[in-house]
């Protein structure tokens, strides 16, 4: 009698909404923290509700920071974070946002799960929050920048953004994120802001041109004036839209893709994100993360 049913209560009955712990050995278990940007919640939500190495549980900020320790993340095998906190944002005026710090029991939990070896994978705008702690970039290995203001102590404009690009990615190193990828086609949101290179291993690039005149300013953005970019000037920028690096002693994974539907859709973004999470929860990635030459080897073995 299912078509008797409404549709939302349909929904609900496939395999998602457990309330408890995958049984020890079987799946991994993964926080998925989220707030800051907007999204489409259930199809974002469908990506790890169709994952089936893995059960997840959600949770927002500002709840979410209670949930940055050791003695919680014991329980996790992976945080994956699609969120951006540390920025308030104005609906008027002259658009120029809230910046605030992070709360020093968060820095101190978060710090001390990287110690311990907790994998990271950071989604898409993620890389914006915490403006204001320079550290979370280095984590990152990347920072966008709403405003002027400086990365690596270094005066930066703000960054670029182009929504709906379609682009080429490609992989470029054999590492088990990208085992099973061929290039592939997308439509997303693209980022020109900075990011560290030489902090990180490359796995994907972008075909598109990471220059100024094919982005708009973020700061003109917040000021209501969207996707403009006349008197506004960025250095040429990076093509790398996905990599790996450590942190302390743990993985991280970091992937530009994720604006929207059209990608939360794309077999290959949910391949690579499949991938991340695995390789990221491997002894393989535990081992390679604690290794003094992290750097060198990517975690591949």
């Amino acid at each position: 009698m299912d078509n008797d049913l409404p549709e939302y209560h349909r929904g609900r009955s496939g395999r998602g909404g457990q309330t408890f712990f995958p049984a020890a050995g079987t799946k991994k278990n993964i926080l998925l923290v989220t707030r800051g940007h907007a999204f489409v919640r259930d199809e974002f939500y469908a990506i790890f509700e169709e994952n089936p190495e893995i059960e997840w549980s959600g949770v927002e900020h500002p709840a979410a920071q209670l949930m940055f320790t050791p003695e919680t993340a014991r329980h996790f095998d992976c945080y994956v974070l699609y969120d951006m906190p540390g920025i308030e944002f104005k609906r008027s005026g002259d658009g120029v946002p809230t910046f605030h710090a992070p709360p020093q029991h968060y820095k101190d939990g978060l710090l001390a799960m990287l110690d311990a070896g907790l994998p990271l994978v950071i989604l898409h705008h993620a890389c914006a929050a915490w403006p204001t702690w320079p550290e979370w970039a280095e984590i990152v290995g990347a920072q966008f920048l709403y405003q002027p203001m400086k990365s690596r102590g270094v005066d930066k404009p703000d960054s670029g953004y182009r929504i709906d690009v379609s682009h080429t990615v490609s992989p470029v190193l054999e590492h088990p994120i990208t085992e099973g990828v061929a290039p592939f086609e997308l439509t997303d949101e693209l980022y020109l802001f900075e990011v560290f290179e030489e902090s990180v291993i490359p796995l994907f690039r972008s075909d598109f041109s990471f220059t100024s005149e094919h982005f708009y300013s973020a700061k003109q953005a917040l000021a209501g004036t969207l996707n403009v970019n006349a008197g506004w000037q960025h250095a040429p920028g990076s093509n790398l839209v996905g990599w790996v690096k450590r942190y302390r002693n743990s993985p991280i994974v970091y992937l530009q893709f994720g604006d929207g539907p059209v990608t939360y859709r794309n077999p290959s973004f949910r391949k690579i994100l499949q991938n991340a999470i695995r390789w990221a929860c491997s002894p393989e990635a535990l081992r390679w993360a604690r290794q003094s030459d992290a750097a060198g080897e990517a975690g591949k073995d």
